[in-house]
C-alpha cells in the first residue's frame, strides 16, 4: 500500500475511533486520557495530594484527567517540547527534560519537592524505519527511568509507554531494579493492533540497581 494510502487510512480509523470520538464528546485533549483513567481506575495512582510530574505532556490528555481526579488538591507539573495550552492546576513547561535546562525549570517547579507519581506517554519522532523508532523509544524511556529513580519519593510510583519488541525485556529488568513491584498493563483504550503497554513501577527500592 502507498504512503498516501496508508496516511487515508489510518485517518479514516481515527476519525471513526470509538475514543477519538468519545474525546471530542467529553472536552478530552487526546484519546489517551482514557487509558490513563483506566490504570487509575484499576491501580489508584491519582490521588488528592498527589505530586506528579508528566514527561511529554501535549497535547494535556493525562494532564486533564489528573487535574481532575486530583480536585485541584496537589501540584502537577508537565514537560513537553511541543507547545500545549495552560489548564487550571497545570504548571506547564516546554523544554527538554533529558536536557540540563529542562531539569532546572523542573527542580524550580517542584520547589524541592520529592514527587509521588511520574508518567510518560512520550514517543519519539517517527520516521518509519521500526529498529530505528524502537531504539529511540527505548533511549527515551531510560531517561525517563532514570529521572524518576532520582526524583520519586520512597512509596513513589512510576507509568510509562513503552513498545514491545527489541529492548522490551532488558527496560523491564531495568525497572525491577529499581522498583520492587513491576507490572504491566494494556487498557482497553490501547488498539489492538498497537504494541504499546503500560508498565507501573511501585515502590522505589532503597539502593536502585
Amino acid at each position: 500500500m502507498k504512503r498516501q494510502a496508508k496516511t487515508r487510512t489510518w485517518h479514516q480509523q481515527h476519525v471513526n475511533d470509538f475514543y477519538v470520538k468519545q474525546s471530542v464528546e467529553q472536552g478530552y485533549r487526546s484519546r489517551s486520557a482514557y487509558k490513563l483513567m483506566e490504570i487509575d481506575d484499576h491501580d489508584h495512582l491519582l490521588k488528592p495530594g498527589t505530586i506528579l510530574v508528566d514527561l511529554g505532556c501535549a497535547p494535556g490528555g493525562w494532564c486533564q484527567v489528573a487535574a481532575e481526579r486530583m480536585k485541584g488538591n496537589g501540584r502537577i507539573v508537565g514537560i513537553d517540547l511541543l507547545e500545549m495550552t495552560g489548564m487550571n492546576g497545570v504548571t506547564f513547561i516546554q523544554g527538554d527534560f533529558t536536557a540540563t535546562a529542562g531539569l532546572e525549570q523542573l527542580a524550580t517547579a517542584l520547589d524541592g519537592k520529592a514527587v509521588d507519581l511520574v508518567l510518560s506517554d512520550m514517543a519519539p519522532n517517527i520516521t518509519g524505519v521500526i529498529v530505528a523508532d524502537q531504539a529511540k523509544s527505548y533511549d527515551l524511556a531510560e531517561m525517563a527511568l532514570e529521572f524518576a529513580a532520582e526524583r520519586l519519593q520512597p512509596n513513589g510510583s512510576f507509568l510509562i509507554k513503552v513498545f514491545q519488541g527489541a529492548g522490551f525485556e532488558g527496560y523491564m529488568k531495568a525497572m525491577r531494579g529499581v522498583f520492587t513491584k513491576v507490572a504491566a498493563r494494556k487498557p482497553k483504550a490501547s488498539r489492538d493492533r498497537s504494541r504499546e503497554v503500560y508498565l507501573l513501577g511501585r515502590g522505589l527500592k532503597a539502593n536502585p540497581a
